[in-house]
């Protein structure tokens, strides 16, 4: 008999955020600064390059911190090492995925996009792709998400734009 591997539907979603005076080109290099994710998101207590040179595809970061949480939401710091995968800098995109983790992610895939916004500011868009996770509600990861992007562009436009 044979057997058929249980494929669960895939949780895919859209964050996004608009800014009113960064302009995509501020932004951009923020988020191409791969291994330092932890300047803008201050529950991520550290972001570092652990293979690779920052920017590039195929390089590696291991991030943790309490804005991630392991499966469960225990008091263990959650941890991922997450791998670049496309760099786009024409139309300002980038990919990367979760390799390892103790937060329950498999089959992780995200990308990034900043795009202009009339004839100021921008809009960044965050999609993401992930098999469910136990004990998570898609809904829950997606406000988590919000949550997320917003800090990290508040503290980008914050850092880009003088007044």
């Amino acid at each position: 008999m044979e057997k058929k591997a249980s494929n669960p539907e895939k949780w895919q979603a859209m964050v996004s955020t608009t800014l009113a005076k960064a302009k995509p080109d501020q932004i951009w290099p923020l988020f191409t600064d791969f291994f330092n994710l932890h300047k803008w998101l201050p529950s991520l207590a550290t972001c570092h390059g652990v293979h690779g040179n920052n920017g590039e595809p195929g390089c590696v970061r291991f991030c943790s911190g309490s804005s991630i949480k392991s499966n469960g939401g225990d008091a263990v710091a959650g941890w991922s090492k997450e791998r670049l995968l496309t760099v786009d800098h024409v139309d300002r995109v980038l990919s990367y995925e979760i390799v390892e983790s103790n937060i329950g992610f498999e089959s992780y895939v995200s990308t990034v996009k900043i795009s202009p916004r009339g004839g100021e500011g921008c809009v960044i868009d965050w999609f993401f792709t992930v098999d469910p996770v136990e004990g998570w509600s898609m809904d829950d990861l997606v406000i988590k998400y919000e949550k997320a992007l917003e800090i990290i562009a508040m503290n980008m436009e914050k850092t880009v734009v003088c007044d």
